[in-house]
């Protein structure tokens, strides 16, 4: 039986079709990825990337986590970083790996590295992804992530271009810092039992005190995936 591509979503909604390919690995934390063609760059939690070029492909993979995508039209630069949580408690305010899982720090940092490569703050346009309720818990962290980052470009006066937030279901998305375009998949919960548990586990160190190095909380969907 022929397996049928997934299908992605622009942030618009279109559908367009995706091929599922082996990547192939190109050495600092970049690999090339058939499906698409460009090199791909994988924003694991904590993590946060820039690039102006039109080769280039940002990825990565959201439970109750959130990403922003931030793109400014006329510099062709944009940015995607990966926050677990809202608010940096006192207790990290000296941890700079373990900051950064925070959206309070996640976003400074990201416009900041944006604005030092030449973008304007007031042409950043901003798309945001995840928050998902993906696990069963009176603390709705996905909700919580949601509500803060669209306050956040709210306050900071930043353009909303689009936001895909909160539902029950991990999600995969790809970024095009260059043109600032952004394809959304949702993942079928059966196929993410496994991360859920990491993402719980996570938590649970979280709490009980600044964790080191990086983490990925959801693994691919398919191992051609990124």
């Amino acid at each position: 039986m022929s397996r049928e591509p997934p299908r992605g979503l622009d942030h618009d909604g279109a559908a367009r079709n995706q091929t599922d390919a082996p990547a192939t690995r190109l050495g600092g934390g970049r690999h090339y990825n058939r499906a698409f063609g460009p090199d791909t760059i994988k924003v694991f939690l904590g993590d946060r990337a820039i690039s102006d070029r039109a080769d280039v492909m940002m990825a990565t993979t959201l439970g109750s986590c959130v990403s922003a995508c931030v793109h400014d039209p006329v510099r062709g630069i944009g940015g995607m970083n990966h926050f677990l949580l809202p608010d940096l408690p006192e207790s990290e305010m000296h941890g700079d790996g373990a900051a950064a899982r925070y959206g309070s720090v996640a976003m400074e940092r990201l416009i900041n590295d944006l604005l030092a490569q030449g973008a304007e703050r007031r042409r950043l346009q901003v798309k945001l992804f995840g928050g998902a309720r993906v696990i069963e818990s009176s603390y709705d962290i996905g909700g919580m992530n949601s509500r803060f980052a669209i306050n956040y470009v709210r306050v900071e006066g930043l353009i909303l271009a689009g936001h895909d937030l909160g539902g029950a279901a991990a999600r995969r998305i790809h970024y095009f810092p260059h043109s600032g375009r952004a394809l959304r998949r949702m993942l079928n919960p059966t196929t993410v039992v496994d991360t859920i548990t990491q993402e719980r586990h996570f938590m649970s160190t979280l709490r009980r005190g600044p964790i080191e190095g990086d983490v990925e909380l959801f693994t691919p969907e398919t191992p051609g995936d990124v």
